[in-house]
């Protein structure tokens, strides 16, 4: 838990994903500062999770992250991450490292299933130690990002257009 500026967070799956996908957003959800829930996009992507996977737990917290979906698979504990599309895999594959290195912590072995329903995919995931590496470096990363007084620049990506903060960029 770090505390900065009157703000008390722990990384959650949520900034690790936008940290890869826009700092500025980072910096944002850190502060509260919420996307627009009207946004076409997350309601999309909440219709989704809610009609995907009926069968398996869902919305499961655990030390400070949610996982979309948790199921047991014979012996073996599988998290499993939701996504309306594959569009920004690297930034999901993170989302749910982290996971698998929050239950690691807590002493609970699991693989890690991305899944994406529209397109008929599922890519399985291991945790291992070069990924832990990269998880740290984005934790540190992600803690410099939220204690700037200021929110990073806008930098124009494939995704400013249909990102959920736009107006708040760009109004």
């Amino acid at each position: 838990m770090l505390e900065t500026y009157g703000l008390s967070f722990k990384v959650t799956g949520t900034l690790m994903w936008y940290y890869h996908i826009c700092h500025r957003q980072v910096w944002l959800m850190a502060r509260q500062i919420n996307p627009s829930q009207e946004d076409e996009n997350i309601q999309i992507g909440r219709q989704i999770a809610e009609m995907a996977y009926n069968r398996e737990k869902k919305e499961v917290s655990f030390n400070g992250v949610k996982f979309d979906v948790l199921s047991n698979v014979g012996n073996t504990l599988v998290v499993g991450e939701v996504k309306k599309s594959s569009g920004s895999l690297e930034a999901a594959k993170m989302q749910l490292y982290l996971y698998l290195k929050v239950l690691s912590e807590a002493g609970l072995e699991a693989v890690g299933e991305l899944r994406i329903p529209e397109e008929k995919k599922r890519i399985k995931l291991e945790l291992n130690e070069e990924v832990v590496k990269q998880l740290e470096e984005s934790e540190e990363k992600i803690e410099q990002i939220i204690k700037q007084e200021m929110p990073p620049q806008v930098i124009a990506t494939k995704w400013c257009k249909k990102c959920a903060y736009n107006n708040f960029c760009y109004a």
